[in-house]
């Protein structure tokens, strides 16, 4: 289906598969998959690891959960570039049929807005301590509004804000350690014991898994836009492992120089305001993607459960107003609670897609066959009661056991429970479909 014009932004291909034409380089979706962790999300995970563990523990942390954020990362990756379809479209011929999809849309969809909200929310708080002249809930309108500009005209135009904001980002980060180093031997904040409150490894390890899993689980909203299976392990090896370690481990020797893990606080040291401005800036580069891939959720919520399309920037701008409003009456921080626990059942979602997909491959031929004409499988099944028990299950495995690392748990007990549920229940033979046209 080719993008038609005249139409408000672009909706991205958010019902159709992506054709190979509009496909990106491997370096810009990279750039686009380091932007997200090039935030101040990312400098908070760091000094929060510094504040609690010497360097090297932090790095064995951070390595530990790098691991498991590619390996999940590049499953979920291949599967949206081999099919073009994002998350929650693919997840109805993986293991989670048309009406699961929905949920699974709906779930990803509020969970990504309330976050989108709140990130605005600070990105505006930062705004306004640093420009003041109009109150807070103005600079909330203006930052949200810019966020939701850039992501109504989708992929292409986030490509060119990570290309702006992603360097800013690395330059800021350079300088603020050059600064430290300045002050300090870099031998001596690596063999220095941490300055807080002790943390374990596996308490480090859980927290840059759990930080991110998420961007993990929705890879395929962004991968569906490369070119090959190559392409993505590039991208996410590249990607992935410098937002990790570069901006995690600067964190942390940023919070064992300052002594502190107030990610604020270090940059007004290292930085001055300046910093601060790019820091808050950079914010904008994961939350656009927070309201994009919540866009697709959404999009495919309403195809699914009503039969109504409609193009994703209409949606994007629907619902990065009403993101916007909330976050400007305060309402939304009421809710990080709720979106924190919401945040636990996305990971089963990738366990079981991924068993679908890869391992009982029910829909691959479907798959295969259609994408050979370009179009999506025309049929599919309405519901897959194993894969939402599976999920339920699965999710409630990471709430509720405290060992190991919660989003691993959760991810292997999803797709642990669906491989048996469905061969117990006679289900996991592969399955036929034919092709549909999608205009």
């Amino acid at each position: 289906m080719a993008e038609e014009e005249g139409r408000l932004g672009r909706d991205d291909y958010s019902l159709s598969r992506v054709p190979q034409k509009e496909r990106y380089s491997w370096v810009s979706v990279a750039v686009q998959r380091f932007g997200q962790l090039s935030a101040l999300s990312q400098f908070l995970l760091g000094a929060t690891l510094g504040f609690g563990l010497d360097f090297w523990t932090a790095f064995w942390a951070i390595t530990l959960g790098s691991v498991v954020l590619e390996i999940v990362s590049i499953f979920t990756g291949i599967m949206g570039q081999r099919e073009g379809l994002s998350t929650s479209l693919l997840a109805r011929w993986a293991g989670f049929g048309k009406y699961g999809s929905a949920l699974i849309g709906l779930v990803i969809a509020t969970s990504l807005i309330g976050w989108f909200g709140i990130q605005n929310a600070v990105m505006a708080e930062g705004l306004h301590s640093l420009l003041g002249g109009v109150p807070l809930w103005v600079w909330t309108v203006i930052s949200g509004a810019a966020v939701t500009l850039i992501v109504v005209y989708g992929f292409l135009s986030m490509t060119w804000t990570a290309y702006i904001t992603v360097p800013a980002f690395i330059l800021l980060a350079g300088y603020s350690i050059a600064v430290v180093l300045g002050d300090h031997s870099l031998s001596s904040l690596i063999t220095s014991p941490p300055p807080g409150t002790p943390m374990t490894l596996a308490i480090g390890a859980t927290a840059v898994a759990g930080g991110f899993m998420v961007g993990a689980v929705i890879t395929p909203d962004m991968s569906r836009f490369n070119r090959s299976v190559g392409d993505v392990i590039k991208q996410t090896i590249v990607g992935i492992t410098l937002g990790e370690y570069l901006i995690g481990l600067i964190g942390v020797l940023l919070a064992h120089a300052i002594e502190t893990e107030d990610v604020v606080q270090i940059i007004i040291s290292t930085s001055g305001t300046v910093g601060v401005l790019i820091l808050v800036t950079a914010t904008l580069k994961i939350n656009d993607w927070n309201l994009y891939s919540g866009s697709l959720g959404l999009v495919n919520l309403l195809d699914s459960t009503f039969g109504v399309r409609i193009n994703r920037a209409w949606i994007t701008l629907l619902v990065g107003a009403l993101g916007t409003a909330l976050a400007a009456a305060g309402i939304l921080s009421k809710f990080v609670g709720f979106l924190t626990l919401l945040g636990v059942t996305i990971p089963p979602i990738a366990g079981i897609m991924v068993t679908d997909y890869f391992i009982l491959r029910r829909h691959r031929q479907a798959l295969e066959e259609s994408a050979r004409q370009g179009t999506i499988p025309a049929e599919v099944e309405p519901i897959n009661w194993v894969a939402l028990v599976a999920w339920l299950l699965a999710s409630y495995t990471g709430y509720a056991l405290n060992w190991g690392i919660p989003v691993i748990n959760a991810l292997l007990a999803a797709g642990i429970l669906y491989y048996l549920g469905m061969k117990l229940f006679g289900k996991a033979a592969p399955l036929r479909g034919g092709s549909e046209q999608r205009a």
